[in-house]
């Protein structure tokens, strides 16, 4: 009856859901799921506060034909620091900067004073820190159509200063012809990655100083059996036949982050099984390929039955990912206009957000191009509608990432009233039952996390612990095994003793001869 009840609550809250959410089951099949995200409002021109650009009392007035809406904007920023979103306004050629408690405008810049260039030209990349050599901010910019990424500080509300200019490197190691920088982000020793249209052999590299250092972190080229065939063929073709050949090269990724620990995690939007997702040491290699290989899967794992507006199965396009001051990783999917959320070890905690080519309805879009995190609200850039949607953390989502963030710490005990509440709330939410379980495997309540593990379909820690069930048993049991024991043995040795003596413990029974009847012909 608790199960049924629960499936309906679920239910209940799917079918009122602005957008369908769900979640995977043990067998990797979709099932309705509470919501961890809500839409809580979508940040058009209008909201932005934009008309302030065409009023000449205004300090950021900018002219009488300053657009009021974004168009084609191709990238966002979260600067936690000064509670800002720095938006790459692409095709208007600006750089907009939002306060993210009013959401109103509060700066805008349409060029870096002392660079090589008046003005952008199509700046489809943005990324702020704080810049430890000059004790300041600074903005890197992916100028992309002036073939420069820009380093600069900020002197006021309406002007850029440059620092630094990056440039097409020169030496030979650089083989395009062309430079033109789409996305940009900076580590802690502010060496500069840049994601570059073209460039298949990772990001570009440059130190601070502006030096170019090779490239970082490539994809491999995914393994097919066309690829396989190629390879054989190339084995025995002649020279002739070689350079008719295609080239099997690696895809290049369309965007990165970095997280608090220096790591950069990278994503690839064309429609690949490798490399989809890779977490990068400094050494630029997969750190996930080196523990489980391919086995981590992101986006929809088969399609799902739940948005008509797919129409059934499709394939998923990761666009964007972000990395969220808690660890979190947010996948942005180009096709189905979803976020996917994974905690560190890329368990999927949530899904959220909905594409949808014919409504306006809150939380579905059309041409998702970025994804940022502040605290509990996550942002989704829209190119085509010129809006940014905000969601909002659900108390449901509040429960499941307080759970994961102390799962993933391994206090599985303290996380145990968390995983509670979520079950509470959604009695198929599969993996609170494995994190159930481990906090039974702590407080060594072996018969429970057998249960639990069991409910999840986890064979892994169910072995683990049924190996622990086991050896506690004949702990708690050892005394009254060993007196079984020494007296099964005592018992054979004193039969054996007594059996050498013809003394019989046990003596057989004789059949007892059959009774013969007599009778016959003449009896009477």
């Amino acid at each position: 009856m608790a199960a049924v009840t629960a499936m309906t609550m679920t239910l209940t809250a799917f079918a009122d859901e602005p957008y369908n959410s769900y979640n995977y089951d043990s067998w990797d099949d979709a099932i309705p799921s509470q919501s961890a995200y809500r839409v809580e409002t979508t940040i058009t021109g209008a909201e932005m506060k934009i008309d302030r650009l065409r009023d000449p009392a205004d300090p950021l007035y900018m002219g009488e034909d300053a657009p009021l809406t974004l168009s084609e904007a191709r990238d966002m920023f979260c600067y936690e620091d000064d509670k800002e979103i720095w938006i790459a306004d692409s095709k208007n050629n600006r750089l907009l900067v939002i306060d993210t408690d009013t959401y109103e405008l509060t700066a805008v810049y349409t060029g870096v004073a002392g660079s090589s260039a008046d003005g952008f030209n199509s700046p489809q990349g943005v990324f702020v820190t704080h810049s430890a050599s000059l004790d300041k901010k600074v903005v890197f910019i992916a100028d992309t159509e002036n073939s420069r990424v820009v380093k600069a500080t900020i002197k006021d509300n309406r002007t850029l200063e440059c620092v630094y200019e990056y440039t097409k490197p020169t030496k030979e190691l650089y083989t395009v012809q062309t430079f033109n920088p789409k996305k940009v982000l900076v580590d802690k020793a502010e060496n500069v990655y840049c994601v570059v249209n073209a460039v298949n052999t990772g990001s570009v590299l440059f130190a601070v100083n502006g030096d170019f250092k090779g490239f970082y972190g490539a994809n491999r080229v995914q393994v097919t059996a066309a690829v396989i065939a190629q390879k054989i063929w190339r084995a025995i073709a002649s020279e002739e036949q070689l350079q008719g050949m295609k080239r099997n090269v690696p895809v290049e990724y369309a965007n990165f982050d970095i997280d608090n620990l220096g790591f950069i995690y990278t994503v690839t939007e064309q429609n690949i099984d490798t490399d989809a997702v890779k977490k990068l040491n400094p050494a630029g290699y997969n750190i996930w390929n080196n523990v489980r290989g391919n086995n981590y899967q992101f986006g929809d794992l088969v399609g799902y039955m739940y948005d008509p507006v797919t129409n059934g199965n499709h394939s998923s396009t990761l666009t964007d990912i972000d990395i969220s001051s808690t660890g979190f990783i947010n996948v942005l999917d180009f096709e189905t206009g979803k976020v996917f959320q994974y905690d560190k070890e890329c368990n999927l905690v949530c899904l959220f957000g909905t594409k949808n080519s014919t409504s306006d309805q809150r939380g579905s879009l059309l041409n998702p191009s970025a994804v940022e995190t502040m605290g509990n609200r996550v942002f989704v850039l829209d190119s085509a509608k010129n809006d940014i949607t905000v969601f909002k953390e659900t108390q449901f989502g509040k429960y499941v990432h307080s759970a994961f963030m102390l799962y993933d710490e391994g206090r599985y005990v303290e996380a145990k009233a968390d995983w509670d509440e979520v079950i509470k709330r959604d009695g198929g939410y599969t993996y609170a039952y494995v994190g159930l379980g481990k906090a039974a495997l702590n407080n060594e309540e072996y018969n429970k996390a057998l249960k639990y593990f069991k409910t999840a379909y986890d064979q892994e820690d169910y072995d683990k612990a049924f190996k622990y069930a086991r050896e506690a048993f004949l702990r708690d049991h050892f005394v009254l095994i060993i007196v079984i024991v020494v007296l099964l043995i005592a018992l054979i040795v004193t039969k054996n003793i007594l059996k050498k003596k013809g003394i019989k413990i046990f003596r057989k029974r004789s059949k007892p001869k059959p009774r013969r009847i007599s009778g016959g012909e003449g009896e009477g």
